[in-house]
C-alpha cells in the first residue's frame, strides 16, 4: 500500500485520485533538453526481465531513514530496477551534491538543469545515515559537477572522512563523475582512500557522441589508470550498459582496454529506456550472451565481473567487495 500511496502522490494529473481537491501546479520538467526529441518506440520487455516491486518493511525502514536525512539515492533518481532487492537488505547507494545534474546524457534519468550550491552539512547527514543502517559497506555515487571549480572533488573526500569517523568498520565504494578539466580533483578523492573507486565508461568508444556526448572515452580510461598509480591498494570498478546498438567485438575491445588500465572489477548489464525521450533500447541481449561476456572477461585477467541483464554498477556492491577482496588475496597468494 506504501507503494501506491507513493505513486498516488505524484501523479500528475490534477485531482488525481480526489476529484474535490485544488488543481496541483504542472510537474517540474526533469529533462527540458530532451522534450524536443522525437519519441522512441518502445520495446517489448523479455521475459528475463523482471524484478519484484519494493513495498517490504524493512525497505520502508530504509525509506524512512533516507526520507528522514532528507538525502538523495540514485535508486531513487535513476529509477534502478533493483531497489527493492537492495533497500530490502539496507543496501542503498547515496547521490550527494544534489539531485540535479550538469549534463544530459542520452540514457540517464537525472535531473538536468543548474545545481543548488552545495549542501555543507551533507558529509555529516551521510555518516550518520550510514550509521543508523549499519551498514557494512557504502556506495556513494554523485551528479556530475561541472559548475564547481573542483567537480566536486573535495566534497566527495569529506563524505569519505565524515563516514570513517562515525563508522571504522564500513568499507567505502565510490562511483565518480570524470572531472573533466578539473586538474588535481582526482588526487584529492584518492588521497581520501576510499576502498573501491568506480567509474563507468558506460558504452563503448563509437557510441559516446550519442550516448553520452559531454563525456570522452579515453579521458575516462586515463582517470581509472591513474587511481592505480597514485594508489595501488584501491580496487578499480568501471561498468557498461549493452543494448545501445553496440558490436560485440566492441565491448570485447573495451575489456582490453580496462585490463589496460588495471582495473579490477567490470560489470555489464541491459540498458533500459527512462522514457520514450531517451536513448532507445536498440535490443535486449540475451543471458547466454551476458554469461559469454562474464567467461571472457575473467580469461582477459579481470578480478571480478557481473554481467547479467540487471546487473547495476553498486547492486550487490556489498557481497561483491568481500569477493573482490578474496580474489586478490588469491591472486598474491598464487
Amino acid at each position: 500500500m506504501a507503494v501506491v500511496l507513493d505513486l498516488l502522490n505524484r501523479d500528475p494529473r490534477p485531482n488525481a485520485g480526489n476529484p474535490k481537491a485544488e488543481p496541483r501546479p504542472a510537474p517540474e520538467l526533469r529533462h527540458p533538453e530532451k522534450q524536443k526529441r522525437p519519441e522512441n518506440p518502445v520495446l517489448r520487455k523479455p521475459d528475463w526481465i523482471r524484478v519484484k516491486a519494493p513495498g517490504s518493511q524493512k525497505w520502508a525502514e530504509t525509506q524512512k531513514i533516507v526520507k528522514a536525512e532528507k538525502l538523495v539515492t540514485v535508486c531513487e533518481e535513476a529509477g534502478c530496477p533493483n531497489i527493492g532487492e537492495c533497500w530490502e537488505k539496507k543496501h542503498a547507494t547515496f547521490m550527494i551534491m544534489g539531485d540535479t545534474c550538469t549534463r544530459a546524457c542520452a540514457f540517464c534519468n537525472v535531473k538536468t538543469g543548474v545545481p543548488l550550491p552545495l549542501d555543507h552539512e551533507e558529509p555529516r547527514k551521510i555518516a550518520e545515515a550510514v550509521a543508523k543502517l549499519g551498514l557494512e559497506h557504502v556506495v556513494i555515487t554523485s551528479v556530475d559537477r561541472d559548475d564547481l571549480k573542483d567537480g566536486g572533488a573535495e566534497h566527495f573526500a569529506q563524505v569519505i572522512r565524515a563516514i570513517r569517523a562515525m563508522s571504522p568498520g564500513t568499507t567505502i565504494e565510490i562511483l565518480t563523475p570524470d572531472f573533466l578539466r578539473k586538474p588535481g580533483a582526482l588526487e584529492v578523492v584518492v588521497a581520501a582512500k576510499p576502498d573501491v573507486f568506480n567509474h563507468n565508461l558506460e558504452t563503448v568508444p563509437g557510441r559516446y557522441l550519442t550516448v553520452r556526448p559531454g563525456a570522452r572515452y579515453f579521458h575516462s580510461l586515463r582517470l581509472l589508470q591513474q587511481v592505480k598509480e597514485l594508489d595501488p591498494t584501491i580496487f578499480t570498478k568501471s561498468g557498461i550498459m549493452v543494448g545501445l546498438g553496440e558490436e560485440r567485438n566492441e565491448v570485447l575491445q573495451l575489456m582490453d582496454d580496462l585490463r589496460s588500465a588495471n582495473v579490477d572489477f567490470m560489470t555489464i548489464g541491459q540498458y533500459l529506456a527512462p522514457s520514450r525521450k531517451h536513448h532507445a533500447v536498440i535490443r535486449f541481449v540475451t543471458p547466454d550472451e551476458f554469461k559469454s561476456f562474464e567467461t571472457i572477461a575473467y580469461v582477459k585477467g579481470f578480478l571480478m565481473v557481473s554481467s547479467t541483464p540487471l546487473t547495476r554498477s553498486s547492486h550487490h556492491a556489498g557481497e561483491d567487495f568481500a569477493r573482490l577482496k578474496a580474489a586478490r588475496a588469491a591472486k598474491i597468494g598464487g
